[in-house]
């Protein structure tokens, strides 16, 4: 039963994760430029945490992981 309830409140938090990419993206567009490598190694050190999340079974792990890398990500894509 907690899973049932676990999941789609994971989901949505996920969701939440890309207006609020853009919005860090849209206010802090000088750190971007300097930064992306940074970004770039973040979103691959969470790809790697969340297939060893899978692995292990562990979800709250692999929702930080994918909401991290949505974030960056949206930093990534966000037209300077």
């Amino acid at each position: 039963m907690q899973d049932i309830v676990k999941f789609p409140i994971g989901i949505i938090v996920l969701a939440l994760g890309v207006p609020i990419g853009n919005l860090l993206a849209k206010f802090t567009k000088e750190e971007l430029k300097s930064g992306q490598k940074w970004f770039k190694l973040i979103g691959i050190i969470c790809i790697l945490g969340a297939i060893i999340s899978l692995i292990f079974r562990e979800d709250v792990l692999l929702f930080t992981f994918l909401f991290i890398l949505i974030v960056t990500s949206r930093s990534l894509k966000i037209k300077k």
